[in-house]
């Protein structure tokens, strides 16, 4: 882990936030942490500390569960032409919630938190309607928050299988999916149509 602009996903926050604190070597550090999501407010004060000038390197540490596409495209021109001596290290939860555009301008690196992680209870080598119609009814009142890391669960396994034509149209059926629940969409209806849409891809 380095003191230079990046994105870092992990599942523990406030633990990667006192790793990036223990290498601390001069560099004066703004941090921009919130519990849950990080909002249009909270990116435009990221904006007004990263112009305050200063000669010593200037860390900002934008940390959230997650960042809506308005706040990431809000922050894009500071992260694409930083102002000198500037590092921006942006920490969240999901690798797929980040846009394409921070993603081709900054590294990410995913931490691998040592979790066992617990059973799914659908078995993506074996996809069927009757299997989907079942894992729906199980869902049907999921929240938002505890649907985006199921999401989260079935593409790692998806691709983990290797029983899925995974061309980046489909890829994009994920992050679809996130934006779909950060604006408000019914989670079943979410799980629905990723679930469908993936079985449609299974390899015959």
């Amino acid at each position: 882990m380095k003191l230079t602009s990046q994105v870092i996903i992990t599942a523990n926050i406030e633990d990667t936030v006192l790793k990036l604190d223990a290498l601390q070597q001069g560099e004066r550090f703004v941090k921009i942490i919130k519990e849950d999501t990080f909002l249009v407010e909270d990116a435009k004060l990221a904006i007004e500390k990263a112009y305050m000038a200063s000669e010593e390197t200037t860390v900002i540490i934008l940390a959230a569960k997650t960042f809506s596409p308005v706040v990431q495209n809000k922050l894009l021109k500071v992260i694409e032409e930083p102002p000198k001596n500037k590092e921006f290290i942006i920490l969240a939860q999901s690798k797929s919630t980040i846009l394409d555009t921070i993603r081709s301008r900054l590294p990410i690196s995913v931490l691998s938190e040592e979790r066992e992680e617990e059973v799914l209870g659908l078995d993506l080598y074996q996809l069927s309607l009757a299997a989907v119609y079942e894992f729906i009814q199980i869902h049907k009142r999921t929240d938002a928050k505890a649907m985006k890391h199921i999401i989260e669960r079935i593409s790692k396994e998806a691709m983990r299988s290797g029983s899925y034509d995974l061309d980046e149209k489909t890829l994009t059926l994920f992050s679809n999916a996130f934006l779909a629940l950060d604006v408000g969409s019914p989670p079943q209806f979410v799980l629905n149509t990723l679930l469908l849409k993936l079985l449609a891809r299974k390899k015959r």
